[in-house]
């Protein structure tokens, strides 16, 4: 490798190894080598509610799907209620200390 070719600030993204810069003979019979427009990659942005909701705009409501969606969504909620409220009891009860006599 000459001095010509290499760049010391040429390197490899993943291993950092230096590459170096090769000349290719012109050949006419190789195929052109096609030049890809460099595209900015942009922030990912949620797509608009309405396109999201516009999947749903045709269906009717079934009431008893709903109904029993509802209640399930009720019973779990007051299960964890429950479990919370009975969690802080027994922490409660295990923070305080018996008294002596």
């Amino acid at each position: 490798m000459s001095r010509d070719t290499h760049h010391p600030g040429v390197q490899c993204p993943h291993c950092q190894s230096p590459l170096a810069l090769v000349p290719v003979p012109a050949n006419t019979a190789a195929a052109p080598v096609p030049v890809l427009p460099l595209v900015l990659k942009e922030e990912w942005q949620p797509p608009p509610v309405s396109e999201v909701l516009a999947v749903y705009a045709g269906r009717a409501k079934d009431t008893a799907t709903a109904t029993r969606g509802a209640a399930k969504v009720r019973e779990s909620l007051n299960r964890a209620r429950s479990a919370a409220a009975q969690r802080r009891a027994a922490q409660k009860t295990a923070r305080r200390t018996p008294k002596s006599a």
